[in-house]
């Protein structure tokens, strides 16, 4: 079933997408997706769904009877719509962020919007913008606060109220106090406490009734955390088994009578059903290797079906094999093999439900299921111009690195080369370097460079999340030390592979993977040919006093646990303190309004390389941020990368590194 065939009925909202039958450009690979996410309304009467025009995040309303609709914009410019729910049969509930880049999501305003699905009734509920005061009178009103506001849950017998965790701003720096747990009304945002966290920072988790039952969080010492709220008691209750393993409360079933956790397992890692009434735990999956991603949506809204897990390719285990969602679901992904199949949204009584068909060349695209026809409908794509039989596929492998460690990764090939050996290689490191990983899908950085005829390597680094806590802290205190030497190892597996050619490797990386790729150049100068340093950070100290993280105590004592506080150590392990040990051409690439990596790091670094006279490419965008997000300019970086790539490792490029017929500049 060929998807890219299908009319795209939302675009009556959001524009008409026109396919390309020539291969993608690498302004096509820049564009944005034009959809983001679909929610289908609990009755069925209404699609939600999170799309962009003119570079904005927006929500759509539409009415499926007559595909009538409309479009929701932040009242910012700079802001985009970053979640949204539905609260009710008839009303959304969303919240807005500033872009920081197209490395990071949008920073929360902490602002709650709500809007019924018509269009009508929009407003602020909750937020440090919102008008109004109590003054002189007794009628209870929202007011404005300066706090975040996060929704929690929905409240399926009470349409009139959510739940929503509100926290308030210090005056000073990015702190916050202990979250409070509130039932908001979804009209006016009045709101009544429930229940204050234990701690600062923790997450709130709530059953379908409407009552919150656990809270978790990680302490600024790294401490992990769970406590629950008894159904007849009034304080919290420490859980020191499920605090010690870092497991994680998800969701309640459909009718509370167990609520699922991710957990660690005698076999490793794992999801566990708690039994409030015992109460125990019994391990529902487990696997040696993987964390799991998350849990499986059933046809229904609240429903679960089973868990989802990334060991290579996008895994599925179901806890009811036989249940008829679980069939279906199975019918489903015989209609789309190789691709990963999902519901992400359903009705209440499971009639609807929303699901998304994706893969690693292919961005996805949404459908609607009715379960009483069995029929699939088309309703979106969220990048209809790109054709993933054009696209390049990403190949899991694993090895293991120097001291053993089990390490997996990706290699993305140039579309129909999947089988040809000593290629020219791009390293390609993920940022973070904790709480991210490479994963198994559709990403336009790999796209734009395998495309054009490069292999492209991705590892998981020590560090990584996706493999369990003791893994991700194997990295701490690493940068410069055994992450670096996990994708030194990778690049020479590639080597040994044939897959690389060992004259022709380039790193690349944004953020971290920016301080990679240089650390990587001044670690091992006889590797690579050439680096390109995105947003990155070259001088480890120097995060100490510039950019946000120290801005907060949880930020400051993340530095000290996690990058480590020997600054005499840390300026060995700077790119910008090693550059006698540099021999690969150089690419450096800032944002001017960056927080997160503030230019300063690549300007000073841009610097030393100019009073060392060592030719390099030097891209500063004034206007972008820890990342590109204008398409202009991200196809501009792309199309720079390119040439850069083929002037020091394209096939033009002989064994001493130079190009023959054509001059390399720098």
């Amino acid at each position: 079933m060929d998807m890219r065939r299908w009319i795209v009925a939302g675009s009556l909202l959001l524009g008409v997408a026109v396919l390309h039958a020539q291969p993608v450009s690498l302004a096509g690979l820049a564009k944005h997706a034009q959809y983001k996410d679909v929610k289908i309304s609990p009755d069925g009467q209404y699609l939600a769904e999170t799309g962009v025009i003119n570079g904005q995040t927006v929500l759509a309303l539409i009415h499926l009877a007559d595909k009538k609709g409309t479009v929701v914009r932040p009242r910012e410019e700079d802001d985009d719509v970053t979640s949204f729910h539905w609260v009710s049969p008839t009303r959304v509930v969303y919240s807005v962020g500033t872009r920081v880049g197209g490395y990071d999501a949008p920073l929360a305003t902490g602002e709650l919007f709500a809007v019924n699905a018509d269009g009508t009734g929009a407003g602020m509920l909750y937020g440090y913008r919102k008008g109004g005061t109590n003054t002189g009178s007794h009628i209870q009103h929202a007011v404005a606060e300066r706090g975040t506001a996060r929704f929690i849950a929905a409240i399926p017998d009470d349409p009139n109220h959510m739940l929503v965790s509100v926290s308030l701003w210090h005056e000073a720096g990015f702190e916050e106090d202990l979250p409070v747990a509130y039932r908001m009304a979804v009209r006016d945002g009045i709101k009544n406490k429930i229940i204050t966290a234990p701690m600062r920072g923790m997450a709130f988790v709530a059953d379908h009734q409407g009552r919150i039952r656990f809270a978790y969080g990680e302490t600024n010492d790294g401490d992990w955390k769970v406590y629950r709220h008894p159904l007849d008691g009034d304080g919290w209750q420490l859980m020191p088994e499920q605090s010690k393993d870092r497991s994680t409360p998800l969701a309640f079933n459909r009718d509370d009578s167990a609520a699922y956790f991710s957990c660690g397992t005698a076999a490793g890692l794992g999801i566990c059903r708690w039994n409030p009434a015992k109460p125990v735990m019994t391990v529902v999956w487990s696997n040696h290797d993987v964390e799991p991603d998350g849990l499986v949506n059933g046809l229904a809204k609240g429903s679960i079906l089973g868990v989802d897990f990334m060991d290579g390719r996008t895994g599925t285990a179901l806890i009811d094999g036989q249940s008829t969602d679980a069939q279906t679901l199975i019918a489903l992904m015989k209609q789309f093999p190789g691709e990963s199949v999902r519901f992400v949204s359903g009705t209440r009584d499971g009639k609807l439900s929303v699901v998304l068909v994706q893969a690693d060349a292919d961005p996805g695209t949404f459908l609607l299921y009715d379960a009483a026809t069995k029929r699939l409908t088309p309703l979106v794509a969220r990048m209809s111009w790109i054709d993933p039989g054009q696209m390049a596929s990403k190949q899991p492998f694993n090895f293991a690195a120097r001291d053993g460690m089990k390490l997996h990764g990706y290699v993305s090939y140039p579309p129909g080369r999947e089988d040809a050996k000593h290629l020219p290689l791009v390293v390609f490191v993920h940022g973070g370097p904790f709480g991210i990983r490479d994963r198994w899908d559709f990403d336009p950085y790999v796209q734009a460079m395998a495309t054009r005829g490069y292999a492209v390597l991705q590892v998981n680094y020590r560090g990584s999340s996706g493999y369990g806590y003791d893994f991700e802290h194997a990295g701490w205190r690493e940068w410069g030390g055994k992450m670096q030497d996990d994708v030194t190892d990778a690049t020479r597996w590639a080597i040994a592979q044939g897959i690389a050619d060992p004259q022709r490797i380039c790193i690349f990386g944004g953020s971290y993977g920016g301080y990679a790729a240089l650390e990587g150049a001044v670690k091992e100068p006889d590797l690579y040919k050439c680096a390109i340093g995105y947003v990155g950070v070259y001088d480890l100290p120097l995060m100490y006093r510039r950019g946000d993280i120290p801005k907060s105590s949880y930020g400051e004592a993340y530095l000290k646990r996690q990058l480590g506080d020997d600054l005499s150590v840390l300026a060995q392990h700077s790119p910008i303190d090693q550059l006698d040990r540099l021999k690969a051409h150089v690419m450096l690439v800032v944002g001017g309004k960056d927080e997160r990596v503030p230019p300063i790091q690549g300007s000073n670094l841009h610097a030393a390389l100019l009073s060392r006279h060592i030719p390099h490419v030097w891209i500063d965008k004034p206007r972008e941020m820890h990342g590109f997000y204008d398409e202009g300019n991200v196809a501009e970086l792309f199309g720079r990368i390119d040439q850069f790539l083929g002037a020091n490792i394209g096939p033009g490029v002989t064994a001493k590194g130079t190009t023959s017929g054509t001059a390399a500049t720098h």
